[in-house]
């Protein structure tokens, strides 16, 4: 007996609010059942096709509308809805906005139960094309099929592909002819490679049968006109990859650091490979403000450099240095934001998990001429401790800008014995942010707070808070 399913094929008559995670919408039906929908924009009424349940919430896909929302616009790229990467072209940038500043506020409420003195409005990025220094791209032989094309049997899959995986298609690829998160020269550079290794009939890689060869490309590009590509080949054939990079090499003159690393893991990380420079300079230079920083194929840089520096400016104004000032960088990455105030202190002590990345620090400290910038590698948990503190004086001002999963319940006990007069929290999750200020409210306030759009036409959405002690 076929098992019967526990939810509603079709909930009818939602009501869409808001945006949520992933690109997703969340609406309610006239009898309150909520739902999460891709596709959807708030101010939608729409027929929604149920494909999962899980602890008591619907997902599913609208199959119908009897209202379109007044915010939604025709998207302007020719691979949204496939591709996954741009969630929200089909919402005016002016309300996504509007719904990501809600969002932050309503999370920091909901979760952490705190009060903001001063809520400030939402930084938009003054670029919503082409704004990322950063790409990586698959490359594959067998091409993710649309549902038109399925029940074509003279399409086939095989085909050599440049682009992004679809989300639960491991092993297929959407070829991009034309992103609009990277300016140029990415486009020229992604499809030309393509071109060059069907001219060369250079093997793509097969990623259910693991042969072939050519397999990723990440391509960086600076505002000063540099540009670095990394290219991943499965097979380590030296003398298949020197032809084919050479003649890249002519093809490409604007390319200005050439690399390639074997990759012939099961999984497409790269950043523990090593990393052999082909041809130019082993680093491009990229400007971050007043700033000037070296960028390798490792290093961990702000993707979208242009909104970074606004970012940096409110972290900035918020810690208000007067030039006297001890301060301690928490997660510091690269140095970005301790190297980009360190001439507005009097000391800038930096803390960051990846060694790579304090390498990095250290160098642009130097190219900067900075030497107020003391770097140190490892676990900020393990770092800062009452000796570390002891020895580098305690901070005026605590600037911490962690991962998504926010900081270490240890870490958050070193800051509220620390009791820095002023904290600037920078987050990529205003969740676990909202989750820390709960547990710093002991003995902070918060002061001011203002959202910053890194990433439009996604979920994703940064957050500044300025917390001063009690």
């Amino acid at each position: 007996m076929a098992r019967r399913k526990r939810y509603p094929e079709v909930l009818y008559n939602v009501t869409f609010t808001s945006m949520a995670d992933k690109g997703r919408c969340v609406g309610r039906d006239p009898e309150g059942k909520v739902v999460f929908a891709e596709g959807a924009a708030p101010g939608d009424i729409a027929d929604v096709q149920i494909f999962k349940k899980r602890k008591g919430v619907l997902w599913g896909r609208p199959n119908h509308f009897h209202k379109k929302s007044d915010d939604r616009v025709e998207p302007f790229c020719a691979h949204f809805g496939v591709c996954g990467g741009c969630k929200w072209q089909h919402v005016d940038y002016a309300a996504q906005l509007q719904h990501k500043e809600q969002g932050v506020y309503d999370t920091i409420q909901r979760i952490g139960k705190v009060e903001v003195a001063e809520k400030q409005p939402i930084l938009g990025g003054e670029k919503t094309t082409y704004y990322r220094n950063k790409l990586e791209f698959g490359c594959a032989n067998r091409r993710w099929l649309t549902e038109e094309e399925v029940k074509d049997e003279s399409i086939s899959q095989m085909s050599e592909v440049v682009g992004f995986h679809r989300p639960g298609a491991y092993d297929k690829l959407i070829q991009i002819d034309h992103c609009y998160l990277q300016g140029d020269p990415s486009n020229a550079i992604r499809n030309g490679i393509r071109e060059l290794a069907i001219e060369m009939d250079f093997p793509f890689f097969d990623m259910r049968e693991r042969t072939g060869s050519l397999r990723q490309l990440m391509i960086r590009t600076s505002s000063l006109g540099q540009t670095m590509v990394l290219v991943a080949f499965y097979v380590d054939d030296k003398d298949a990859i020197q032809s084919f990079l050479t003649a890249v090499q002519a093809k490409l003159p604007e390319i200005t650091s050439l690399f390639y690393c074997i990759n012939s893991k099961v999984n497409e990380y790269l950043m523990d490979l090593e990393m052999q420079l082909f041809q130019g300079t082993p680093y491009i230079e990229e400007a971050l403000g007043h700033i000037r920083c070296r960028i390798g194929p490792k290093s961990f840089f702000q993707t979208n450099t242009g909104q970074a520096t606004r970012l940096f400016d409110i972290v900035a104004e918020f810690a208000d240095l007067t030039g006297e000032e001890n301060v301690y960088d928490l997660y510091t990455g690269i140095g970005s934001i301790g190297l980009y105030l360190a001439k507005k202190c009097r000391q800038i002590v930096g803390i960051e998990e990846i060694a790579a990345a304090i390498d990095d620090a250290k160098t642009n400290a130097e190219l900067n001429n900075i030497e107020n910038a003391r770097f140190y590698a490892g676990d900020v948990k393990d770092i800062l401790t009452d000796e570390f503190a002891e020895e580098h004086g305690t901070p005026d001002v605590l600037i911490t800008d962690p991962p998504r999963a926010g900081m270490h319940p240890k870490v958050v006990q070193m800051l509220i014995q620390l009791a820095a007069p002023k904290l600037v929290y920078v987050s990529c999750n205003p969740a676990t942010q909202a989750r820390d200020l709960q547990l710093l409210d002991e003995i902070y306030r918060i002061e001011k707070m203002r959202p910053v759009d890194m990433f439009p036409h996604t979920s994703h959405v940064e957050n500044v808070a300025l917390l001063v002690k009690r």
